[in-house]
This record gives structure tokens, sequence and C-alpha cells, in this order.
């Protein structure tokens, strides 16, 4: 029942819920580093800067869901602003770790 309440909700374009993006684990190195370019060219991505909370681990699976979360949190939490061109996954539960908090 949960399943397709939640399927329903991202078929109308947009979570009622908390939810956050991040990068599906099979995109490539060129893929995840397209999605950090676009994100970051559109919002401010100095969390994952060397010395901040979301640095480390540092590498581009890490740094892309970042920069793809703060781009969806930003336009809106629409399934569209999570699409980088199939790269991106829209989950339900926090991804935040330590001192990276994913708002």
């Amino acid at each position: 029942m949960v399943k397709i309440i939640v399927l329903k909700l991202l078929k109308m374009g947009k979570f009622l819920q908390k939810s956050w993006c991040v990068a599906k684990p099979s995109s490539d190195q060129a893929t995840l580093l397209a999605n950090i370019n676009f994100a970051c060219s559109q919002v401010d991505c100095r969390v994952m800067q060397k010395g901040c909370p979301c640095f480390s681990p540092d590498n581009l699976m890490n740094h892309a869901s970042i920069a793809m979360n703060l781009y969806y949190q930003a336009k809106g939490r629409n399934k569209w602003n999570c699409d980088f061109r199939g790269s991106g996954l829209i989950v339900i539960t926090n991804p935040s770790y330590a001192d990276c908090i994913y708002d």
C-alpha cells in the first residue's frame, strides 16, 4: 500500500513527504561530473568544498549526490528536478551522515 501511495505522489510530480535526490549507483564518472557541474552552476555547493562538512568522502558519487540534492531541494522537489538524464534517484530515507546534513 505504501509503495502505491509513494508512486502516485511521484507520478503527480512532487513528493508531499520529505525526499532527497541522490546519484544512482550505476552512474558513470562522466555523468557524475556533468551533474556536479550543472547543479553547482545553479546552486551554492560550498558545503562540499575541502574543509566543509560534506567534503568527505572525496569522491564523485558523494559529491554528485550532494550537488544533485541541493539542486532538487532548491528547485522545489519535483521529480523532474532529480532526473539528471536518468541518473538521479529520489529517496525517502535521509542520506545525511556525520556532520553532512542533507536538507
